[in-house]
């Protein structure tokens, strides 16, 4: 992958079943040849505050996990203290420190309370930049939407060391 240049995408929704519905059409884009996908999953915040993760097209889900590591990566990447209030271990909390850090030096600032407000869901995505326009364009249903160049050494940091504390975060996310 590191050839790659990566973008995120990330559709906000007030309705979380527009939300599910664009999901599964990026998949059915996907499936159909129309563009690929690295990574994607659907965050629902509650009126509390509490993100959860319901949906993710993880393929390669570590360990039997319900949540995989790929999964783990899109979040880390859109909200960093999202993926740290439940990943364990300092390789992950050194690397999002790292990632807050570039994005705080880039203006890059994706603002979860912006585009995952309580009460609200988000289609998170990470894509190879030359499908950016294509997945934002699915994702019909969203109130808005952005999409924003990442860095793809951060992408494969973060998702080596969700990898190697697969269990941890499982273990913390399922209790």
């Amino acid at each position: 992958m590191g050839t790659q240049n990566l973008a995120l995408i990330v559709g906000s929704y007030d309705d979380p079943t527009a939300a599910s519905d664009d999901y599964e059409e990026l998949q059915s884009g996907q499936d159909a040849g129309g563009y690929e996908i690295v990574g994607a999953v659907v965050l629902t915040r509650d009126k509390d505050g509490k993100v959860q993760v319901t949906e993710h097209g993880d393929k390669s889900v570590a360990h039997g996990a319900a949540w995989g590591a790929g999964a783990g990566v899109v979040v880390g990447l859109f909200a960093p203290p999202l993926l740290a209030a439940t990943a364990v271990g300092a390789g992950i909390g050194a690397i999002l420190g790292k990632i807050k850090k570039g994005r705080e030096e880039k203006k890059f600032g994706d603002d979860v309370d912006e585009y995952l407000a309580p009460g609200t869901s988000a289609v998170v995505a990470v894509v190879d930049d030359r499908w950016a326009d294509k997945v934002e364009k699915a994702l019909l249903r969203a109130d808005k939407r952005i999409s924003r160049a990442i860095d793809t050494d951060d992408y494969e940091k973060l998702q080596k060391a969700i990898e190697d504390s697969a269990d941890d975060i499982v273990e913390q996310i399922n209790s």
